[in-house]
């Protein structure tokens, strides 16, 4: 690639240089911004063969597969090498056209691919008959003396995945799972997710701990619940602490009365001492009174002069 950036100016190739290392770096992980890049990269140097392939990748990862496709023919006339043969033929599929897919697995430019470039032919010409209803035929495409191997190799790992996946298909699945387990022994990066596959097979279900949206569901749903409970709580201690004061003014109430009447009681009693005594005063008053009258009325009556007899 950079052999074919010496053809610019030094100053644009170090530009284009720059985008492209961009889009190698985000492909996987930032598809979206590793097109933007790419973009970019094909506007300032469409005519250098490694710019079209790396825009070309760029639009595959996105899913743009007709614009993808235009840029790894453009590639291949530029170079006439057949490396990319297997990715254009799976654009083909991508496009809904897996016919002519399977078709370019039996061109001539096959035979140019390297080991590794046919064992990719076979899976996108398996997937290609799996699009087309024909599930059988694509575990005996993919059935090759490079899945009988016990070596490991960069595709190794994907050849048997694919291979356990159209037994699945197929419904062989104690073959599926056997399958998946020795793609997972030989998938020293984890390019496939065939531990997912096994565990599901197993019927394990995991659940992604680094989901943000899971996580938060997770943190707001007891906080909620807690600051309903909470809330609950403080509630019916208001309540008790309510019942409580009235029963407490109820007490206070029913107390004091008695208290008032105690009082009154003994001021009561004194009142009617006094009564009594007034009463008693009068009484011997009159008495005395009447005394006086009785002898007045004596000492009024005529003295008698002796005995009538």
């Amino acid at each position: 690639m950079r052999q074919e950036l010496m053809s610019l100016p030094k100053t644009l190739a170090e530009d284009v240089a720059r985008n492209l290392v961009m889009v190698a770096k985000l492909l996987d992980d930032e598809p979206e911004q590793a097109y933007q890049y790419a973009r970019v990269a094909l506007r300032l140097a469409s005519r250098v063969a490694a710019v079209r392939e790396a825009a070309g990748f760029a639009s595959y990862a996105v899913g743009k597969y007709s614009e993808a496709l235009a840029e790894f023919r453009a590639a291949r006339r530029m170079t006439g090498n057949s490396d990319l043969w297997p990715v254009m033929a799976d654009c083909e599929r991508g496009m809904g056209r897996p016919e002519r897919a399977l078709a370019m697995a039996g061109e001539p430019e096959v035979q140019k691919l390297d080991r590794a470039g046919q064992v990719e032919m076979r899976m996108v010409a398996a997937g290609a008959r799996r699009d087309m209803g024909q599930a059988d035929a694509a575990v005996v495409t993919l059935q090759s003396p490079e899945l009988a191997s016990h070596s490991i190799q960069p595709w190794t790992a994907r050849l048997r995945y694919a291979y356990a996946d159209a037994l699945l298909a197929v419904g062989r699945e104690d073959e599926a799972r056997e399958w998946f387990a020795k793609a997972l022994e030989a998938d020293q990066g984890g390019t496939t997710d065939a531990s997912d596959r096994l565990a599901e097979l197993d019927g394990v279900e995991f659940v992604d701990a680094l989901d943000p949206e899971q996580e938060a569901d997770d943190a707001l749903k007891p906080v909620a619940e807690s600051t309903v409970e909470e809330s609950r709580a403080d509630e019916s201690k208001a309540e008790d602490v309510e019942i409580e004061d009235v029963e407490d003014e109820d007490v206070e109430d029913d107390e004091e009365p008695e208290a008032v009447e105690s009082e009154i009681e003994p001021e009561a009693d004194l009142v009617e001492d006094e009564v009594q005594d007034d009463d008693a005063e009068d009484l011997a008053e009159d008495a005395e009174s009447a005394a006086e009258a009785r002898s007045e009325d004596r000492a009024g009556l005529p003295e008698k002069d002796g005995d009538d007899s």
